[in-house]
């Protein structure tokens, strides 16, 4: 068996997620990225067994720049050839950006040590078709400086160690839902002359629980709304609720942009 580390982009916004819902992966009733991918490694590998394993399993919708995986082939390939390959079978919405070597012990998701998310939302009044599928419409109805501050204000809550219990989809068997959040702020988008008016909070964590990011931003959202305050977000960081603060954003505004490895 041969083994290779892999970095991916997609757009998610054809795909039901990155983790594949059946073994079959040729007759996925709905369309994965692992699946995908696994149905072009196999015409390579002639059929033969083959894995891939990735270090952040993204929701239906979400979109990547950098994710990372290993792939394991019983098939004596050079990575560049490896990469070529794949890249000729591939859908044109999932790309693979690099192609080394690895070993067999490497494990993406026990050797990531941070991972940095981007979730793009645009405030113009009126929706720009260019962005519709990969930022959320997030029209402002008070001044956009002190929207923004407010949002920055927020950020900072966010930001160091915190039980992130009430801001995830409390799944059975999660473990601690304390995580590190060592970056957490807004900025504004370069998308011209495509596009104007994007930002995106940027957030660099230790680790992430599922829907943990668009609960977030589903709260900020909430916040620019008038429908909470920054009292509330500060209460739901301190103790367990039985309530939801208030319901997570779209999965279309994420993007997993990169993973740093120890």
């Amino acid at each position: 068996m041969h083994y290779f580390r892999v970095t991916i982009a997609y757009k998610g916004t054809h795909y039901f997620g990155w983790q594949a819902q059946t073994v079959d992966t040729s007759h996925e009733e709905k369309p994965t990225v692992e699946g995908t991918i696994l149905n072009c490694l196999k015409k390579i590998a002639n059929y033969q067994s083959c894995t891939i394993s990735a270090a952040s399993r993204t929701d239906g919708g979400v979109h990547a720049q950098g994710q990372i995986a290993k792939i394991s082939l019983p098939l004596d390939i050079t990575p560049e050839r490896l990469l070529l390959g794949l890249n000729s079978l591939l859908p044109t919405d999932i790309r693979i950006i690099d192609c080394t070597p690895a070993t067999k012990d490497y494990q993406p998701n026990k050797a990531s040590i941070r991972k940095e998310y981007h979730y793009y939302f645009s405030i113009s009044p009126i929706d720009n078709i260019v962005t519709t599928d990969i930022a959320l419409h997030l029209p402002l109805d008070s001044n956009e400086q002190g929207a923004l501050e407010l949002l920055r204000s927020a950020c900072v809550l966010f930001t160091g160690r915190h039980d992130f219990y009430n801001f995830s989809a409390n799944e059975n068997g999660t473990g601690t839902t304390i995580r590190q959040i060592f970056y957490c702020d807004i900025h504004k988008a370069d998308f011209l002359p495509l596009a104007n008016n994007i930002y995106y909070l940027k957030i660099i964590g230790d680790g992430f629980l599922k829907h943990m990011i668009r609960y977030l931003m589903g709260a900020l959202q909430a916040l620019l709304k008038g429908r909470i305050s920054i009292d509330d977000i500060a209460r739901y960081l301190q103790q367990h609720q039985q309530q939801k603060l208030s319901p997570k954003a779209k999965s279309k505004g994420l993007h997993l942009i990169r993973i740093e490895e120890a």
